[in-house]
């Protein structure tokens, strides 16, 4: 019998992070649907090896069989239309029954609730809690490099990876304010602006380009906090961005620029982004402190709250696109 109630929901296709060997049965593997979850206990920690098969609804056969990842993720890729059931189980453990699940031609499915219950004795599947697995995603994270050089600490390559608590959000905020290139970038933003005499207060010379610097750096330190560590924190929601990878140009534009007013929340459901349209904008107010008064006003926090909002689609849409194969990434 099941374990927990579970739904279906369509969202992107994730990354191919399937695991283990899959018995091949009449399940066509030519069309471009997939089915994916977590498996989880009933204390909502991740399970690793946990066997998850996937057959067609009242049709005979040897189904298809993978095994859950290091975070619980299990994905099956090339399913055809049709409908099927997936069935969870590992030593030792309760096994999970879906509910059908209808697939449709290129719509990716994810399945929620996959909850699997300790019976008891001896089990091989492994069991990891919420904090070990945020640490393991900040660990994951922190290796992810552009050309093994700059950070790209923000982008999941797993579309099934759990989130993090809020001490590994404020954890991975921090790391990106005393990473060198975070300096370096902050000195390009302060030399261009001086050349192009931005913020003509600041007045000219080392002096100028010293207090350019500073405001530059504090306005990436403030945004990356509020909208990284601090509002995630408090509404619960994830601040990476989750990279779809497959999928037609058009959805993959929509997820990205969509992902920044739409986000995942701790509970993987989608919410409105509010730690990044709250972040940009509060971030923006904040920079009226060390601002000159001559810059101070309502034009300068709209633009630099819009300027953020903006900046941030066209980060979603370069790490959508351009980053995923120059990114360095961590052995799971």
């Amino acid at each position: 019998m099941p374990a927990a109630a579970q739904n279906v929901g369509v969202l992107p296709d994730s990354p191919q992070t399937q695991v283990g060997a899959q018995a091949q049965s009449g399940i066509s593997a030519a069309a471009g649907s997939s089915i994916a979850g977590t498996v989880l206990d009933t204390a909502g920690d991740v399970v690793q090896g946990a066997r998850v098969e996937l057959k067609p609804e009242g049709t005979p056969g040897t189904p298809r069989e993978v095994k859950s990842g290091a975070t619980g993720q299990f994905e099956f890729t090339g399913v055809a239309p049709g409908t099927y059931v997936v069935t969870v189980s590992g030593s030792g453990m309760t096994e999970f029954v879906s509910k059908p699940i209808a697939v449709h031609a290129d719509e990716p499915v994810m399945m929620s609730s996959v909850v699997l219950r300790v019976e008891g004795g001896a089990t091989t599947v492994r069991v990891m809690d919420k904090e070990a697995a945020s640490i393991q995603q900040v660990h994951i994270a922190e290796q992810q490099r552009v050309m093994k050089v700059f950070p790209n600490f923000y982008s999941s390559f797993d579309w099934n990876a759990p989130s993090m608590l809020a001490k590994q959000k404020y954890h991975l905020a921090v790391r990106t304010l005393i990473d060198p290139v975070t300096f370096l970038t902050s000195a390009g933003i302060a030399g261009a602006e001086q050349y192009k005499d931005v913020f003509p207060s600041f007045g000219g010379g080392l002096q100028g380009y010293g207090k350019r610097y500073l405001a530059a750096y504090a306005t990436h330190a403030s945004g990356e906090l509020l909208t990284r560590a601090v509002f995630p924190g408090i509404f619960h929601t994830d601040p990476r961005y989750f990279v779809m990878k497959n999928g037609s140009a058009r959805a993959r534009t929509e997820h990205a620029i969509g992902s920044t007013f739409l986000t995942r929340g701790d509970d993987g459901k989608r919410r409105i982004n509010f730690a990044e349209i709250l972040g940009s904008f509060s971030s923006a107010a904040l920079s009226e402190a060390y601002f000159p008064a001559q810059e101070r006003g309502g034009s300068l926090v709209m633009i630099n709250g819009f300027g953020d909002l903006g900046g941030d689609a066209v980060d979603n849409l370069i790490r959508e696109f351009l980053l995923g194969r120059m990114t360095s990434r961590a052995k799971q």
